[in-house]
């Protein structure tokens, strides 16, 4: 990726920042202040307690483009909608581990697949961060290595980490001519076709007997991490949907 005019455009437009069930407004204006001074303008806001009021305009600071600009969704399903990479923010220790990245590790990975389609930085709640559900929407997640004793970081604070390290990346990469450097060009499915995947997995675990649908169990989150872990491509991902729809019509066939 060189510097030019396409690639800023892409830079700007393809990254979404977005902000889940924020319960303060002003962290939302000093969201969109982080951002803008990364120069990335596409927040979405998912089911906040409040739309963005004064006080945001105010810790906004000169950003009230990028709030005034900002997209409101009911669901974060609806704000990732489109993205071929979604990585997911996460403080806390969970009971099902995910693959993990650090703060430049993820700016990089970002930065590297966004000429092939939207790529999306979510954020949870002030108080509690994403649920279990909502990090499953995620690929990946990212944890910025905070004091042990003292990890008590702002949202905003947070979101001007990542949107740095975004930034760092994509200037970094502008400004490297080395083949190795390029993006790859690996297609990968968007959270749509991932979702339309696990659902068909799913049904076809519960015909098999393999899962009982009323007591899942486990199973169905720890595939999910073992296929996020792998990230399919997409012909990938088409060859397992081929594979579940050739044991349903095996089930259907035996059936008659």
């Amino acid at each position: 990726m060189t510097c030019n005019s396409k690639d800023n455009t892409q830079y700007v437009e393809n990254i979404r920042i977005v902000l889940v069930n924020t319960s303060h407004t002003g962290n939302i204006g000093s969201a969109a202040r982080a951002m803008k001074t990364m120069g990335l303008s596409q927040l979405v806001l998912v089911d906040p307690v409040s739309a963005p009021d004064g006080k945001s305009i105010a810790l906004a600071a000169g950003a009230g483009d990028v709030l005034a600009n900002a997209k409101i969704v009911s669901t974060l399903s609806e704000a990732v909608a489109g993205c071929g990479l979604v990585i997911g923010t996460s403080a806390r220790s969970r009971t099902l581990s995910w693959p993990m990245l650090e703060p430049r590790g993820c700016g990089e990975k970002m930065i590297s697949e966004l000429p092939n389609y939207p790529v999306a930085l979510v954020f949870g709640r002030e108080n509690n961060g994403l649920s279990n559900d909502e990090l499953q929407l995620c690929q990946f997640h990212v944890c910025i290595p905070a004091n042990p004793d003292y990890s008590s970081l702002n949202l905003a604070a947070a979101v001007q980490t990542l949107c740095y390290e975004l930034r760092m990346a994509y200037l970094n990469l502008s400004r490297s001519q080395h083949p190795e450097n390029h993006p790859e060009d690996t297609e990968y499915p968007l959270v749509e076709d991932l979702e339309g995947f696990y659902s068909h997995l799913e049904q076809t675990l519960i015909k098999t007997n393999f899962i009982i649908a009323k007591h899942p169990g486990m199973v169905i989150a720890k595939l999910r991490r073992l296929y996020n872990r792998a990230r399919p491509e997409t012909q990938e991902l088409n060859i397992l949907r081929g594979i579940l729809a050739s044991v349903d019509k095996y089930i259907k066939n035996r059936e008659q």
